[in-house]
């Protein structure tokens, strides 16, 4: 896997709060922290696509659905949004 170098402008306090965590949690340098915290934003952006998909497919069916088979679907929706975020 190849990377990318870029830079960004931060104000000190921000650049403080950065470093307090860093310390705090264990994290080996800025890098890492700030290449976790956007890998973190990447997977909530698809986990809110992927639901934006399910919340249009709510109410397609006009058949009668039991508790037991919507937690099955349910069980079965969140795996295959796993797959897709991993």
């Amino acid at each position: 896997m190849t990377t990318e170098m870029i830079s960004l402008k931060l104000e000190d306090s921000f650049l403080n709060n950065i470093d307090t965590i860093v310390k705090k949690e264990g994290y080996q340098s800025r890098t890492e922290f700030i290449r976790n915290a956007l890998r973190e934003k990447v997977e909530a952006s698809k986990l809110k696509e992927a639901m934006m998909e399910i919340s249009k497919l709510k109410g397609a069916s006009k058949k009668e659905t039991s508790d037991e088979e919507l937690e099955r679907i349910r069980e079965k929706a969140f795996e295959e949004i796993d797959k897709r975020i991993r």
